[in-house]
């Protein structure tokens, strides 16, 4: 406004021409002589900025349009503006309808679209590249994919190996991909060879879920006995290409085709381990069989629990039943799996919290809107 008075003062003083004027101040003539023509008929508040909307709208909703499709929406509340507009269209065949994006901006404005409360994404962790220099470094799991034998029953076979060695450690086959019947074949397993480092799987069940850091109760285990989980990221099985390479041969010889019930089933899955482990030379172990490289682990398990122990100046809360723990007079959810487990909060900056469960940084919380992050 300023800038606009000097411009018509120093037009008054006729010391410039409007060429010479609009060229001092940056402007255009023709915006020049447009200031000089709104303050002669307004005056000082002319020189106002003005609305820049447009006088009308042609393809704007009349309102008996509107009015049709807010009616619609309350006659039924659970369709969505596609299913509205192709309701009306055979009832109001003489009325033009709005695109589906415009009839959604209508009943966004008037109310009447419930806002959806956004998922929580959590971010893949990652994947660490393939490094093994003794057995028990990394085991990989995985499930063959299931299949019927022919008595109808589906099964599903639960393969566990040692990625150093080629040591297939168990080739178990299980009704289900449910983590109650996984949890014994890996207690078997950590009685009878040890406890590897770490165990390299994909983010199917039970391996890993969707809530945060992938977290299952069955990796939650893992991780309070100090073994490493690591995830293939999703659709690559190529990560994890020994073991689906050993799934190709094992499908060949064990299961096609397949046995009469889960009972000889298994003594099929047996017979190709032992065969696989001790007579069958294997190519990446230049001719060797993987039971001439394989050792147990040196780490013992004993079967119970390790206590999880936190730095002094880390806040520690146990995870309630319902998976929240308290935070702030916040009672905050971050993961069912880790329920009755502790877990440690670090403040690394003002009111930011770390969340770390073992030796896992978990996410962070923010005091600002107590929202975790992963």
């Amino acid at each position: 406004m300023e800038q606009r008075e000097r411009f018509i003062r120093d037009h008054r003083l006729d010391l410039y021409t409007m060429a010479e004027l609009s060229a001092r101040y940056g402007i255009s003539r023709k915006t020049g002589y447009k200031w000089l023509d709104r303050f002669d008929r307004s005056g000082r508040e002319g020189l106002g900025d003005r609305s820049r909307a447009p006088r009308r709208c042609p393809h704007r909703i009349s309102d008996e349009v509107a009015n049709l499709i807010c009616a619609a929406r309350r006659q039924h509340p659970s369709w969505g503006p596609d299913k509205l507009l192709d309701w009306l269209g055979p009832r109001h065949p003489a009325i033009d309808l709005p695109a589906v994006s415009t009839a959604g901006d209508l009943l966004a404005r008037q109310g009447l679209v419930k806002k959806r409360r956004r998922r929580r994404h959590y971010q893949h962790p990652g994947v660490v590249p393939i490094k093994t220099v003794h057995p028990n470094d990394l085991w990989t799991a995985d499930f063959k994919g299931h299949f019927r034998t022919r008595d109808g029953v589906y099964c599903y076979p639960l393969t566990v190996a040692d990625q150093h060695t080629r040591y297939l450690l168990a080739c178990h086959g299980l009704l289900s991909t449910k983590g109650l019947g996984v949890r014994p074949v890996f207690d078997r397993l950590f009685r009878e060879y040890g406890l590897p480092d770490a165990i390299r799987t994909d983010n199917g069940v039970p391996f890993a879920t969707t809530g945060i850091h992938g977290l299952s109760q069955l990796n939650v285990w893992w991780l309070r006995l100090g073994i490493q989980h690591q995830r293939t990221r999703p659709a690559s099985p190529q990560e994890n290409g020994a073991h689906e390479r050993m799934h190709k041969t094992l499908k060949a010889e064990a299961i096609r085709p397949p046995r009469a019930t889960l009972a000889p089933q298994q003594r099929a899955f047996n017979r190709f381990r032992a065969e696989y482990n001790d007579e069958r030379p294997h190519q990446f172990l230049e001719g060797a069989t993987p039971a001439s490289r394989y050792g147990t682990s040196p780490r013992l398990y004993t079967g119970t629990l390790p206590p999880i122990e936190y730095p002094g100046h880390f806040i520690v809360k146990r995870i309630t039943n319902a998976g929240t723990f308290r935070f702030k007079k916040r009672l905050l959810f971050i993961a069912n799996a880790l329920k009755q487990h502790p877990i440690g909060l670090e403040e690394v900056d003002d009111g930011i919290w770390s969340i770390h469960f073992c030796q896992v940084l978990l996410g962070r919380v923010d005091e600002r809107d107590y929202v975790i992050r992963a």
